[in-house]
């Protein structure tokens, strides 16, 4: 059997596990997955979050950064929901805006604040909170103009823990406001373990067979939470119904896997591929191929 057999069947045997966590100390271990000091080549943990927009997935940094200038006003308030190591709140901070940082892990927080800091805008950081997406209740109704969680719906594995992060950004929202949403196309996962364990597909099976269904990961009993939550195109519109869709987006589209290539070439031609790529994200063919979906709703 492969390590990477191994390393799922270990996983899948966390589902026996998962079930004695409450939602709060489910939050709690996604925090802690991301402050973990991984060793060198795992794709998790603090370091490998400290590079991963611009060495990692360069394509969906790009794509998200054109959706965020486009859409947030400069001097918008931002409530940056999952904030990670900052990249985004940087971004936006630099154009004026005042930023509240949220995460659950403390230790992105802690670098959110540094990066925003060393860069000269730590007076735009109006809050930092250790806190979950499905519970903002430190901030006031109708005080900011746009939410991102860009992040969180990575690891809300309960319909009704979606459904409580998406109504917590439509109250905080002034009228008008923007929710800029992420999601992980739920075929990502079928097509990294087809790339690297394909020979273990018999043994695979009894945990991806309720994985493709659920999308969560470990698979685990009705009702009970999971770290990974992976989605479909029709079940993350649907997260959030209550919102006026601007925007249901592929952020990779067709250059999902082979993010590396921008890297490595001139701005000019950068620049040309990512206009390719985010025209085919607002296909249905992009967002079948692409590696995150975006969702932009105004409230």
């Amino acid at each position: 059997m492969s390590s990477f057999s191994l390393t799922f069947k270990r996983r899948f045997y966390m589902s026996q596990i998962a079930k004695h966590y409450e939602l709060a100390r489910h939050h709690e271990l996604a925090g802690q997955s991301y402050d973990a000091d991984e060793p060198p080549g795992v794709a998790n943990g603090f370091a490998f979050e400290m590079v991963r927009l611009e060495k990692n997935n360069p394509v969906e940094f790009a794509i998200t950064k054109r959706y965020l200038l486009r859409f947030i006003h400069e001097g918008a308030t931002i409530v940056d929901v999952g904030v990670g190591v900052g990249h985004y709140s940087e971004l936006l901070a630099s154009r004026g805006s005042d930023i509240h940082l949220v995460d659950v892990a403390p230790r992105l927080l802690e670098a959110a604040q540094k990066r925003l800091t060393d860069a000269g805008f730590g007076q735009r950081i109006r809050s930092i909170t250790h806190a979950s997406a499905t519970d903002l209740s430190f901030l006031p109704d109708a005080s900011c103009d746009a939410v991102l969680m860009l992040g969180p719906f990575y690891h809300l594995s309960l319909l009704e823990e979606r459904r409580q992060a998406a109504a917590e950004a439509w109250r905080i929202l002034r009228k008008g406001g923007l929710l800029f949403a992420a999601g992980i196309n739920r075929m990502t996962m079928l097509s990294w373990i087809y790339k690297d364990g394909a020979g273990d597909i018999l043994e695979e099976l009894e945990w991806l067979k309720p994985y493709v269904q659920t999308g969560n990961f470990p698979v685990s009993e009705p009702g009970v939470p999971s770290i990974i939550h992976l989605t479909t195109i029709a079940e993350f519109r649907a997260d959030f119904t209550v919102f006026q869709e601007r925007v249901l987006a592929g952020i990779e589209s067709f250059a999902q896997g082979n993010e590396g290539n921008l890297l490595s070439l001139p701005s000019e031609k950068a620049q040309a591929w990512l206009d390719l790529i985010e025209e085919t994200g607002r296909m249905t063919e992009g967002l079948g191929l692409t590696g995150h979906f975006l969702f932009i709703g105004q409230k």
